[in-house]
């Protein structure tokens, strides 16, 4: 274990070098609110990727990631790796097709908004809102509760002390600042992954007893054709890639590249860091299993699975490799954290601008403010609700299911407003009929709850049938629609924000 003096040290020093960089490297690039929300045009290829894998992985890596290998094994951690590679390869494709029909937007709500009207956009606005702001809330929560573990660190201490140093240079900076940081935070975070995990391994003395020591456990683990396993990672993988597509953070970048070739690179090469990241981390929970009192059943009051690796840290591991694990978990939540605060303003901030058309100075002021509110927010339901990590898998829900309706709208003239939101809800629909976490509520209600299907305790059903069923009702409701939407009134509705703050609609 690492002493409280080294733990609170290492969290101030993490939040003063990347609240410096995001300052210095913000300076004289944020003129406007396009600069503070967008950052249009401004990353290479190297940048772009560096801040989409830095933005990506957040504390949860250490945390969720080791909990499926922990639980179910390779063929969890397989399908945890292509879940989190997925997203990235989508959006190589997608990124240049909103690029080309909307050069000047900002966020996929203002997109929804032009596309589809206004029902589709508050129920998209809500879906996205909610999962990355539960996203925020659940990363200060993971770090909290890691400092407490491995440092002895309060967590209130550790909660305002993150989510205020990374205010600083966000409230600041906005996505400029977040972009600059990302690159050193990329940087250090990919080969320091690769030492813990070396020192570990070295530490229990090589792969082989590591091993036999998995065997002994649950040789099951080692097995990638354990079936709840496979249906555990596939569940993961519908999971996720419906939560990104929903994730204002990659609509973001997707105008922060400085060209169409640069974004779809960018994303190619984050698919594979971002897929390898994961991989390596969940393989930390199949170790734990094999080298600490690791309880995976969940209907134990003992579980612990879900922070397997600081279970294994607790073990006599020098102090170096504790110390290096602690400062790992303290970059990836500053690379997270700051992506989340700039996503959730530049929702509010395009629509704000669209509503009362503020003048730019305005723009900036309300960005900046409501950057402090989610702050402050997110740090209280971090300190007073321990059970947000469970919130994950409705979010993921709620994206698996409005994932495809809203991509759709890129490439279909057919596709309307309602139909894409009656396909969203019917999928939602299929996926809370199957959902485990809300069965209490959902069969209390009366004569649907009788009719129920037994749940899926290994969501698959539910996040499959979410996806699959919208996506199906979908193509389904383009080919019976006569509609035909004229894709370049997507480049005429939206506009950058001008000098006077104001925003072109119908």
């Amino acid at each position: 274990m690492v002493s409280t003096v080294l733990g609170l040290g290492l969290t101030v020093a993490t939040l003063a070098i990347s609240a410096a960089v995001g300052l210095w490297y913000a300076r004289d690039r944020v003129r406007s609110v396009e600069d503070l929300i967008t950052a249009r045009g401004s990353a290479g290829e190297r940048r772009l990727t560096a801040t989409l894998v830095a933005s990506v992985m957040g504390v949860w890596i250490l945390f969720s990631a080791p909990e499926a290998g922990a639980s179910f094994g390779i063929a969890a951690v397989v399908g945890y790796a292509i879940g989190e590679a997925l997203p990235m390869l989508a959006y190589a494709r997608i990124g240049p097709r909103v690029r080309e029909l909307i050069p000047d937007g900002h966020s996929l709500t203002e997109y929804v908004y032009a596309r589809y009207g206004g029902a589709m956009y508050v129920f998209v606005l809500l879906v996205s809102a909610l999962y990355m702001f539960v996203f925020l809330a659940a990363e200060l929560t993971g770090i909290a509760g890691a400092l407490s573990l491995v440092a002895g660190v309060p967590q209130w201490q550790t909660a305002v002390l993150v989510g205020g140093g990374v205010l600083v240079y966000t409230g600041y900076g906005g996505v400029t600042a977040s972009i600059g940081t990302d690159t050193l935070q990329a940087v250090v975070v990919v080969p320091l992954l690769v030492v813990c995990f070396g020192g570990i391994v070295a530490s229990l003395g090589g792969v082989d007893p590591i091993h036999q020591g998995v065997v002994a456990a649950n040789p099951t683990l080692l097995d990638p054709g354990f079936a709840a396993g496979i249906r555990f990672g596939l569940a993961l993988s519908f999971a996720i890639l419906g939560a990104e597509l929903i994730n204002q953070t990659w609509w973001q970048r997707i105008y922060a590249g400085a060209s169409d070739d640069v974004v779809r690179r960018s994303f190619r090469n984050a698919s594979l860091a971002n897929g390898a990241m994961v991989f390596v981390t969940a393989l930390f929970g199949i170790v734990a299993v094999g080298r600490a009192d690791v309880v995976t059943d969940v209907t134990s009051a003992a579980y612990n699975a879900d922070v397997a690796l600081f279970v294994l840290l607790e073990g006599a591991f020098p102090a170096w490799v504790v110390a290096g694990v602690t400062l790992l978990a303290l970059l990836l939540v500053v690379s997270s954290v700051d992506t989340l605060f700039n996503a959730l303003s530049s929702l509010i901030t395009v629509d704000l601008s669209r509503a009362v058309g503020a003048d730019d100075r305005r723009l900036r002021l309300g960005a900046r403010a409501f950057t402090v509110l989610v702050a402050v927010a997110a740090i209280y339901v971090s300190l007073r609700a321990r059970s947000v990590l469970r919130l994950f898998f409705l979010a993921d829900l709620l994206g698996a299911a409005v994932a495809v309706p809203l991509v759709y709208g890129l490439y279909s003239e057919s596709v309307t407003g309602s139909g894409a939101l009656a396909s969203s809800v019917a999928g939602l629909a299929v996926g809370l009929a199957y959902f485990p976490d809300l069965r209490g509520y959902i069969t209390a209600i009366p004569v649907v709850g009788e009719a129920l299907p037994a749940a899926d305790p290994l969501y698959l059903t539910s996040f499959a049938g979410a996806f699959c069923v919208s996506a199906a009702l979908t193509v389904i409701a383009a080919r019976v629609s006569e509609a035909t939407f004229d894709f370049d009134r997507l480049g005429d509705d939206i506009r950058r924000i001008d000098a006077d703050g104001a925003e072109a609609s119908d």
